[in-house]
């Protein structure tokens, strides 16, 4: 059994609250689909724990743009990236040569029998974004499609369900929180664990047992993360309050 975590975003609460209800289900495999950092009050610490308690770890884009120069955030996110940086450098030295190693060495993809791993899509690993409506841009999910062998699992959107190569899109609430991989090709979005936008502000991931998939909700003291994110100038107050309602 394994379980697979996207999205981070430097939300300490909200992570370790996940790394709990997965360690309560006596599962030891952990991959994360990247964006660690960004946007959250706690970089550092949220590096730290997929550090020690990940398998395998994907860059994101966030994660790179805490490595090199951002490009094409928007002000806040650029904002949030710049300070997340100025966290990397300050403190332990050698911790955060760790940290900065860590990073620079995490792959764009992975891939496992059929099973493809990204952060963004098969076809731009790091960058394109593949939302639930994307479902009618039929020329767009095919490319995708056709660079996948089996299933693809990803994260990005923030948004969780699946994609069929049928191109429909389903929510965990419509599958009833379960699918069951066969024949069809499916991208899986596992959703965001720090910064959801799908409505539900829990955090979200999913955990895979043979060919079953479920896709869990962990809450956490979202008011924790938010007062943190208040008393940081560098972090727009949204990046706390869209927390609240999962937007």
């Amino acid at each position: 059994m394994k379980a697979f975590i996207s999205d981070i975003h430097g939300n300490l609460e909200a992570l370790q609250a996940v790394l709990a209800d997965i360690k309560q289900q006596g599962i030891e495999q952990v991959y994360c689909l990247g964006d660690i950092v960004g946007y959250g009050p706690n970089p550092r610490e949220c590096i730290d724990l997929v550090m020690s308690h990940c398998s395998m770890t994907l860059l994101g884009n966030h994660d790179q743009g805490a490595l090199f120069d951002p490009e094409g955030f928007n002000a806040p996110a650029e904002r949030a990236i710049f300070w997340t940086r100025q966290q990397l450098e300050t403190g332990d030295p050698k911790r955060n040569e760790l940290r900065w190693e860590f990073l620079g060495e995490r792959p764009r993809t992975f891939r496992e029998g059929k099973f493809l791993f990204v952060h963004g899509s098969a076809r731009n690993p790091l960058n394109e974004y593949v939302f639930p409506e994307d479902i009618y841009n039929q020329r767009k999910m095919e490319k995708i499609f056709a660079l996948v062998e089996q299933y693809c699992f990803q994260g990005h959107t923030h948004v969780p369900g699946v994609f069929t190569e049928g191109l429909e899109f389903i929510s965990p609430e419509e599958l009833n929180f379960q699918y069951q991989l066969g024949a069809e090709k499916v991208l899986v979005n596992v959703g965001s664990v720090g910064q959801p936008r799908n409505g539900d502000p829990r955090s979200s991931y999913v955990t895979l047992d043979g060919d079953k998939l479920t896709f869990r909700r962990v809450d956490y003291d979202k008011e924790v993360t938010i007062r943190k994110i208040y008393d940081i100038p560098d972090l727009d107050n949204f990046l706390g309050d869209r927390l609240r309602d999962g937007r």
